[in-house]
């Protein structure tokens, strides 16, 4: 009778491994597609139709390691919000048999591949596709693919030995235990989720940077995309100066033939001041409730959602002063299902999903609008190789680090599964609420900056002082002025 029990047992939980590795199969799938029709809307043709075929063949196993890549990004996004959401659901619907197959396993299951995944792509992959792309083969040997898949390989090798080899000093001067200086004896449990909880920390702090400068660039990147009311925008001014732009270059290019001009660079800004001009045109066709009532709405609606991830933010530093149990830690066991990660219920849960959603975006727009990263911005049909690989490395890192981020900063009281919580600085409360507090601080700051100018630049646009001439006054000395 035992034995039966058994093998029915073990009939149940290779059915669930299976159910579990088809669904995990198919989501990775539509993330992989998405990815794939993503990338080639903003790789540059002449890199794939070139006239060596080698090149071209190249480049296009880098894209399909790039596009891996980015449907590991797009899963590390969703991961967080995609368990909120399962323990909310099966909540809210205990005993249906429809949705069984939503249950701890599967979530653990998925922490664990987006975890795995995200190292195979940063310590293998995108180094890979990287140096295959620049290599050319050793000196004296056959020319073809696969002398750059040796050359990749050997330089590939010999980077992950130094890396390795600055780990292992690093541990050394920072470990007490005198076992870990002499051997490197424990490589998988120990060195490699030390090394990616250093990459995570640089992640974190990354998203510390550019998510509060990214809050108050969204505000005018928003304010870009809608139409502005009336009294904040002269859409018939922008048209006449758009137009007499388009005439003046349109004329260059009729004159070319007698003058010495660059034909190429002006039909290039025929285009972009053409495209311009259609668009005012739409935004001047806008309707009323969408002029006067769509702007205000949305722009408040990006104010609430910064004023509570700000007061969320600052409610959890008083929870780490009074709770330990606020500390970001992890769990092995998902007790989905059992009690709401939110005191709100239900509603409270959406409103986390849609601040982890938030928090994202702004941190990409914060990334791509810093001095030192807007070089990155892709470019629609026209972004090299090299720099999409650039791209997919800073968009794995930002977004494998969100939920760890999220976690940090009190956002969801979702603890972390799997090896996300391993990491060794999650632990340390100094660290953890200097954090909280510089994200507190930099986005009121951000905020306060951007309002002030903001509202200023608003007020003289529309009550027409920028149309004013500058004062200019004649100072002591011939010739000069201030």
């Amino acid at each position: 009778m035992e034995a039966v029990t058994d093998v029915s047992v073990r009939e149940q939980l290779f059915h669930q491994r299976v159910r579990e590795t088809i669904i995990c199969s198919l989501l990775f799938g539509i993330l992989y597609i998405l990815s794939y029709v993503v990338i080639t809307r903003f790789k540059k043709h002449g890199d794939f139709t070139t006239v060596d075929d080698e090149d071209a063949a190249v480049n296009r196993i880098a894209l399909w390691m790039c596009t891996f890549t980015l449907a590991v990004s797009a899963g590390a996004v969703l991961l967080l919000p995609f368990s909120i959401i399962s323990n909310e659901v099966l909540l809210s619907f205990p005993q249906n048999y429809y949705i069984q197959w939503l249950n701890g396993s599967l979530i653990h299951g998925l922490w664990n591949l987006i975890f795995l995944f995200s190292n195979l792509s940063l310590v293998f992959l995108m180094p890979f596709a990287y140096l295959f792309t620049e290599a050319e083969g050793f000196a004296g040997s056959k020319k073809g693919i696969m002398a750059r898949v040796y050359e990749t390989s050997v330089v590939l090798l010999l980077l992950t030995l130094l890396v390795l080899g600055i780990v292992w000093v690093a541990l050394a001067i920072v470990d007490e235990d005198a076992a870990s200086r002499e051997s490197l004896y424990d490589f998988w449990e120990y060195y490699l989720p030390y090394l990616y909880s250093c990459i995570s920390l640089f992640g974190v702090l990354l998203l510390l940077l550019c998510t509060p400068f990214g809050l108050s660039r969204m505000f005018s990147v928003t304010g870009k995309l809608l139409v502005k009311p009336r009294l904040l925008e002269d859409l018939d001014e922008q048209l006449s100066c758009t137009g007499f732009e388009e005439d003046a270059i349109s004329r260059k290019i009729s004159a070319s033939c007698w003058l010495n001009f660059n034909v190429e660079l002006l039909k290039k800004k025929y285009l972009i001041i053409k495209t311009r001009r259609l668009a005012l045109e739409m935004r001047r066709r806008a309707s009323p409730w969408q002029r006067n009532l769509g702007y205000p709405l949305v722009m408040l609606l990006l104010l609430g959602l910064t004023g509570i991830s700000v007061l969320i933010v600052c409610f959890h530093v008083l929870e780490l002063l009074i709770d330990e149990a606020a500390m970001p830690k992890g769990i092995q066991d998902a007790h989905l299902g059992k009690v709401s990660f939110s005191m709100f219920g239900s509603l409270g849960a959406a409103v986390q999903v849609v601040l982890i959603f938030y928090l994202m975006v702004s941190s990409f727009v914060g990334f791509y609008s810093s001095p030192f990263f807007s070089r990155l911005l892709p470019q629609w049909q026209d972004t090299t190789m090299t720099k999409i690989i650039g791209n997919c490395v800073s968009l794995l890192v930002l977004s494998s680090a969100l939920p760890v981020f999220s976690r940090t900063l009190g956002i969801t009281r979702f603890d972390l599964l799997g090896d996300f919580g391993r990491f060794n600085w999650l632990g340390n409360f100094y660290l953890v609420f200097l954090y909280n507090m510089a994200f507190a601080g930099l986005t009121t700051l951000c905020l306060v900056k951007k309002f002030t100018w903001a509202v200023q630049a608003e007020l003289i646009r529309a009550l027409g002082l920028h149309k004013l001439p500058l004062p200019v006054s004649q100072t002591s000395g011939p010739g000069k002025i201030s």
